[in-house]
């Protein structure tokens, strides 16, 4: 009868102890999960402090040589220009760049209203994602980090997505240009 006792609390005892065990893999798996919520509400690259422009923000005066060879610079803003950022060695650039794409044919204004700047990275992947681009935007290969157009708008995370208006002011920015809301909705 001892032994059958023993072996009762024993039992009892581990029970007890998967008990508090999952209870703690619950708690674990909460906080888990609310992590990657925010991660995945901050888009694909994360999010890091003065990685993207404010909104509200002016972008600072800058000049760039479009593949077509013409001089642009924030001045040449027109209207509300639909913005990207791409790098080709960038994985969730790569992601994008299709919805981007499809985005951009459907956008009123055409290229005139979409400049698309793609950093640089090795030659043929870069050629191929201007060309890409050049479909429906006007593109820049910024090669200036230093006093480029990134720079300019304070974008060192890619991709990179925002409405700026004829002054210079960004009007919104997102990670993913499905999530920029057309003018009547803001």
């Amino acid at each position: 009868m001892a032994v059958m006792w023993a072996a009762i609390v024993l039992v009892g005892a581990v029970c007890a102890l998967d008990l508090v065990l999952t209870l703690g893999i619950v708690r674990r798996l909460k906080e888990h999960t609310a992590h990657l919520e925010g991660l995945l509400r901050a888009g694909p690259a994360g999010t890091f402090e003065g990685g993207l422009p404010a909104v509200g923000t002016a972008v600072e005066e800058f000049t760039a040589t479009t593949l077509d060879g013409e001089e642009i610079g924030r001045s040449s803003l027109s209207g509300e220009t639909l913005v990207a950022f791409f790098s080709p060695g960038c994985a969730p650039c790569v992601e994008k760049l299709p919805g981007f794409l499809a985005h951009a044919r459907e956008r009123i204004g055409g290229r005139r209203l979409i400049l698309a700047i793609v950093a640089p990275g090795e030659q043929a992947a870069t050629a191929q994602m201007a060309a890409e681009l050049r479909q429906v935007a006007t593109v820049v290969v910024d090669d200036d980090y230093a006093g480029g157009v990134a720079r300019a708008f304070s974008v060192t995370e890619y991709p990179a997505f925002c409405l700026v208006n004829s002054e210079g002011t960004v009007l919104a920015v997102e990670r993913d240009v499905a999530r920029l809301a057309a003018p009547a909705e803001r």
